[in-house]
């Protein structure tokens, strides 16, 4: 669960550094018709679609509901292991804001 209560705003940061691989993920996996709509616009139907998913599953989709306050992003970001693979690689203060958006 917490990681679906990051997902969305970790996939909101990291979007603009993989964005046509985003959009083809909200083609292919979501159906996302992508007419008349830039790359950018068809990767955030996708999350869209992923959020009204996640929704549908019963997911948590905020961290607050875990437990995380804003008394305890601090301690959450100092917790969070950075790694150098994937879209972006984040520096602390992306995953406070990260943790400070799944609020």
């Amino acid at each position: 669960m917490t990681l679906s209560a990051v997902s969305l705003p970790y996939h909101r940061l990291v979007m603009p550094y993989g964005v046509e691989k985003f959009a083809r993920f909200a083609r292919v996996v979501w159906n996302v018709d992508d007419a008349g709509r830039t790359e950018r616009e068809v990767a955030e139907a996708g999350l869209l679609a992923m959020s009204a998913w996640m929704d549908q599953i019963g997911v948590v989709k905020h961290a607050r509901e875990l437990g995380l306050t804003e008394g305890n992003i601090p301690a959450a970001v100092k917790a969070t292991f950075i790694l150098d693979g994937g879209y972006h690689r984040l520096e602390p203060q992306e995953v406070e804001r990260i943790f400070r958006e799944s609020l």
